[in-house]
């Protein structure tokens, strides 16, 4: 599936990103700890980073699933629950600002599944295994 040119199925990218998988290979490992990206993938060679800013894209991604998820969160509480006192909006402030932490790998490897969907890898996107 590595092959430059090949168009990947869109499934197949998601699939592996919330695998957290090269997008391209699906055997290689992105992610070294819980902040830190690999270069290029150790298995078929390609590069990550495509371009400089090339995650700014998946900050927008972190910051609009957080965001989603808090507002559903706050409007069930309000509507179902009759929620209205502001001390019940900790709980959602602390997700807030522990959630993008947690998700900041799934939205740069949901981030890469996306670019390829729409721009599929190309000869340059790749390096030599032994680079």
């Amino acid at each position: 599936m590595s092959d430059p040119g090949l168009k990947i199925p869109s499934g197949t990218l998601y699939r592996r990103a919330m695998q957290l998988v090269c997008p391209v290979c699906g055997r290689g490992k992105p992610f070294i700890g819980w902040f830190r990206m690999n270069r290029r993938c150790d298995d078929c060679g390609y590069v990550y980073d495509r371009e400089p800013g090339y995650f700014l894209g998946s900050i927008y991604f972190n910051y609009g699933v957080t965001g989603a998820i808090v507002i559903l969160w706050i409007a069930a509480a309000m509507l179902a629950f009759e929620v209205r006192e502001l001390t019940s909006l900790w709980p959602p402030a602390v997700f807030a600002l522990v959630f993008p932490l947690w998700f900041l790998r799934y939205s740069r490897a949901l981030f890469m599944a996306l670019d390829l969907s729409w721009d599929p890898p190309e000869a340059k996107d790749f390096l030599d295994r032994e680079a």
